[in-house]
């Protein structure tokens, strides 16, 4: 079986069994194959899921059964992840494992707090204390002299509960009560809240800011470099929950995207894409791909399907030889690179408006279109097209369907994005607009802030570039101008 932590992800693939703790993320666990089981085993402050002993006892029985079994753990699965203890029971049962080691969260949260645990002018050592030690115990192990007079910087993992005893114990074996001290609570997540102060003050200090485990407490002069080195905090969407309504096989690069600017995707799919098939119409467009003088891409959803349907007639790229490529925007456009077509036209507009202004200045009369798209859209190209001398064969390739509701609409989300009119009318049909009440709300453009204002909702943000970028951008700039 497998120690593993989020270094371990082709393991997560592999595995038959994963047994993951409280602390893990849980978006790792997305990685596991449709057939794996999947046991929770996590452990809250005075809440244990499982025992250890029946923790052991289960990491056995399923490796007895000849499964791939991972052991998934936050951080590193050995610095007081007792990870130790688990390879030690399976060692001696003869089960073979393997470890894979992590980050502790003893070093990565007080990065992400803009903490380094050592610096030259501040600090040449560091130590790693559990704050709570084994009750069965029949006394400490903990120097508690060596720590007060010896490293520079002390770090305590699992002490919220004990912060109170553990600055007094300090400062009574001679640790200066003005040594900066801090607590970091929920650390590398957006969640992060870091409380500071002194030994003297920041148990008072906890309890007025009412930080709840898990936390991890540092007592150093490392401390005082957090108001020059604190990056995370400072992203530009630090600490917003944003809800993503795209389909959920779109939704996970927007989400990276929006955890990169220090965001939480929410991830509340309103769109399902669903490809049609037999679909006659476009075996037979392919069939005469060459009749056309150019194809029109709307979506990077009608791209892959289109290529799909191209790959599965024994056909590539190659086949497109001699068409002018359009593509509705940059995100299309890049898409379409993947399968090696350079699109000829891409408009400063990503909506069919822009499309119609590419068109004129091609030209359409006298030529044939081909327009692979979804089963419901709007006709703003086609009624440009025919109206000017052009013919256009336009072929339904997928269509939107409505998936189930993901569940109910946190309350505490900030923002609310809608990357096209689809998704807001569908958001409105699965959860109401009473759900949308003090959010933000966020629109990729203005035809899906039309089919919002049209709904009664209000519209904060709307994007002036079309595109996933754009609705970064211009959720960047609102807030940044929020805290001006």
């Amino acid at each position: 079986m497998k120690l593993i932590t989020i270094k371990g992800l082709e393991l997560i693939r592999q595995a038959d069994v994963i047994i993951y703790d409280n602390l893990v993320n849980k978006g790792l666990l997305e990685y596991a194959h449709a057939g794996a089981e999947i046991i929770y085993a996590g452990k809250k402050a005075s809440r244990h899921e499982l025992p250890q002993k029946e923790i052991n006892a289960l990491l056995a029985e399923k490796a007895r059964q000849n499964q791939v079994v991972v052991r998934l753990k936050g951080g590193d699965p050995i610095i007081f992840g007792r990870g130790g203890e688990e390879a030690e029971h399976l060692a001696a049962i003869g089960i073979p494992f393997e470890i894979v080691p992590g980050v502790t969260s003893a070093i990565s949260v007080p990065a992400y707090a803009g903490i380094p645990l050592t610096h030259r002018d501040h600090a040449s050592t560091v130590v790693f204390i559990t704050g709570h030690e084994d009750e069965n115990k029949s006394a400490s192990s903990i120097n508690w002299h060596e720590l007060a007079m010896g490293a520079d910087t002390l770090v305590f993992l699992m002490g919220m509960k004990n912060l109170g005893v553990i600055a007094k114990r300090l400062i009574f074996e001679g640790k200066d009560p003005a040594t900066p001290a801090c607590v970091i609570q929920s650390g590398t997540l957006p969640a992060q809240r870091v409380v500071t102060g002194t030994l003297a003050t920041i148990a008072d200090e906890v309890r007025r800011m009412r930080l709840t485990p898990p936390g991890i407490i540092v007592v150093g002069d490392v401390i005082r470099l957090r108001d020059k080195l604190n990056w995370f905090e400072r992203k530009p969407l630090f600490g917003k929950r944003v809800a993503v309504t795209r389909s959920a096989h779109q939704s996970r690069r927007f989400g990276e995207i929006l955890a990169d600017r220090g965001a939480e995707p929410v991830y509340l799919p309103t769109i399902d894409i669903e490809p049609i098939v037999p679909n006659s119409r476009l075996r037979s467009a392919i069939d005469r791909i060459s009749s056309y003088d150019a194809i029109i891409f709307t979506s990077v959803n009608g791209a892959s399907i289109f290529f799909a349907h191209l790959r599965g007639s024994g056909r590539d790229a190659r086949a497109l030889s001699g068409l002018t490529v359009i593509a509705i925007g940059g995100a299309t456009a890049a898409h379409l690179a993947v399968y090696g077509i350079e699109a000829d036209l891409v408009p400063e507009k990503f909506t069919s408006e822009g499309i119609v202004t590419v068109l004129e200045a091609y030209g359409v009369s006298g030529r044939h279109f081909l327009i692979p798209r979804a089963e419901e859209a709007r006709d703003v190209v086609i009624r440009y097209i025919r109206a000017n001398g052009g013919s256009c064969t336009v072929v339904p390739i997928y269509r939107a369907t409505i998936p189930a509701p993901a569940g109910p609409v946190p309350d505490d989300l900030d923002i609310v994005t809608f990357t096209s009119s689809s998704t807001a009318t569908n958001f409105i049909m699965l959860y109401g607009k009473e759900v949308l009440k003090n959010k933000v709300i966020a629109s990729i453009g203005p035809v899906t802030t039309a089919t919002l204002l049209e709904s009664g909702i209000n519209v904060d943000i709307e994007a002036r570039q079309s595109d996933i970028p754009g609705l970064l951008n211009a959720m960047e700039t609102y807030f940044q101008e929020d805290k001006v």
